[in-house]
């Protein structure tokens, strides 16, 4: 390999003097627009560093002579936001939830509130759609372990089902049966409970298995299978099924039970989005009116509460959406 620069007579360029079997290699300067742009670009880069964050630190990075960061800016953006809802989420505290559908636009917002909520919270378990799947409860329909007025939905997420390390949470048992009663004895189970919802006719086999519903399971779920709310025992007799009502989901049930969990949001929400994500729920088809009651004292104040909702400084439904 040469070594020798020298100008080529074609291009008037001078050689970079590297020559390998008759191939030499052009120092071809760059194109001053390419010089003047990456010069600016190194006098930019010095700048930023200089007036913004910029160079890891072990445990921080430099702050930069403004001031400025991503992250400031976005707790002077939440801050913004929270107090232009801070009139709303005033006035849904202060209202009982049962006396959210009085004010058509206060209960809107909150529905609106609790949309956003249920799509950062809820969806992994029972769907965008709240339709839930096996396991996961579907929210749509009008079928309710507990009940399904407002006040009840509110105390369910409030408490969650079958938390261990708190005392208020729902808790409903149903025993292994596949320790007490023979196989046979339980596909006679199974053949009754098909009968209750009209999945199956009666036979021989299901006649057996209303004994044995009565003197095991009808403490719980009733006489007729149609649940009790108290309990949280579900309705046998209707179509809807949480694990299956196939006769080898029935058979699983029935032998090993089911101990679904939900979690409580009282530990992880503040009470203003658990309320306004029991007006969503209790908004998706299902919600049933709240019971009737004695009328209570100070039916002012909610009319008061209701009026104090209608102030224009109070977020419409479409602010809260996100």
């Amino acid at each position: 390999m040469a070594n020798k620069k020298r100008v080529d007579e074609a291009t008037g360029t001078q050689t970079v003097g590297h020559e390998w079997d008759g191939i030499e290699e052009l120092d071809t300067p760059m194109p001053r627009w390419w010089v003047i742009t990456f010069v600016l670009c190194v006098v930019w880069a010095f700048g930023y560093v200089i007036f913004y964050p910029a160079i890891p630190l072990a445990n921080s990075f430099t702050k930069g002579t403004l001031g400025w960061s991503s992250h400031g800016d976005l707790e002077a953006s939440l801050a913004a936001e929270n107090s232009r809802r801070a009139p709303l989420f005033k006035a849904v505290a202060a209202t009982p939830i049962e006396a959210l559908p009085a004010n058509p636009q206060m209960l809107q917002a909150a529905i609106e509130g609790g949309r956003a909520a249920f799509k950062v919270h809820c969806v992994q378990c029972h769907g965008s759609g709240a339709a839930g799947s096996k396991a996961y409860p579907n929210l749509n329909d009008d079928d309710w372990l507990w009940g399904g007025d407002l006040a009840t939905i509110e105390y369910t997420l409030q408490h969650g089902i079958r938390n261990p390390d708190h005392d208020e949470t729902r808790i409903s048992q149903m025993p292994a049966f596949g320790e007490m009663l023979t196989p046979r004895e339980i596909r006679q189970l199974v053949a009754y409970v098909r009968t209750l919802s009209g999945q199956a006719p009666a036979t021989p086999t299901s006649a057996a298995g209303a004994t044995l519903f009565a003197n095991n399971c009808a403490a719980c779920h009733g006489a007729e299978g149609k649940g009790n709310r108290d309990l949280g025992a579900p309705n046998l007799a209707d179509s809807i099924w949480l694990y299956g009502g196939d006769t080898a989901s029935l058979r699983q049930t029935i032998t090993y039970a089911r101990n679904g969990v939900m979690p409580r949001w009282n530990n992880r929400l503040d009470a203003v989005t658990i309320k306004m994500l029991a007006a969503y729920v209790h908004s998706l088809g299902g919600g049933e009116a709240s019971p009737t009651s004695e009328p209570a004292d100070g039916i002012e104040s909610v009319a008061s509460q209701s009026a104090a909702a209608n102030d224009p400084s109070i977020p419409k439904a479409a602010d809260v959406r996100s």
